[in-house]
């Protein structure tokens, strides 16, 4: 009889990621569940509320008592918002009495955002760099 623990195969081809790992002879993660995973953490990330709710956990755990004064936002909004960064296994969350606290899970989120960060201002040069190639031509036409 095989042990319950299987294998995890994760390999790259064509610019995709397949992943299997098995639990059970019948159970098999498959390429559409990796990519239902990168959209729930991808979309998690797309709201400006939950960046910078990422930004003040960065300095450490915080009672939800402390993030709420600190967005000016209601009570169920920044529930919410803390609830899909959970849901998405970005934040971890204890109870401590009447108290919830928050945390990042994993700070490797930040070295993703910073890899955003680093493509938007790439970005943002392309078009200054257009952005002055056009004024030239405005002028030259004059």
């Amino acid at each position: 009889m095989r042990n319950s623990f299987r294998t995890i195969q994760i390999s790259l081809y064509c610019d995709k990621f397949i992943c299997k790992y098995e639990t059970k002879p019948d159970t098999v993660m498959t390429q559409k569940s990796v990519s239902d995973l990168r959209v729930k953490i991808l979309s998690a990330l797309a709201d400006p509320i939950r960046l910078e709710i990422l930004e003040y956990l960065g300095d450490g755990e915080r009672c939800v008592c402390e993030i709420l004064p600190a967005f000016q936002r209601s009570q169920s909004t920044i529930s919410k918002h803390l609830n899909i960064l959970y849901e998405a296994n970005i934040l971890e969350r204890k109870v401590e009495g009447k108290r919830t606290v928050y945390r990042i899970k994993d700070p490797e989120v930040f070295d993703l955002i910073r890899m955003v960060d680093s493509l938007a201002l790439k970005h943002i040069i392309q078009l200054a760099e257009a952005g002055r190639i056009l004024e030239k031509s405005l002028y030259n036409r004059s």
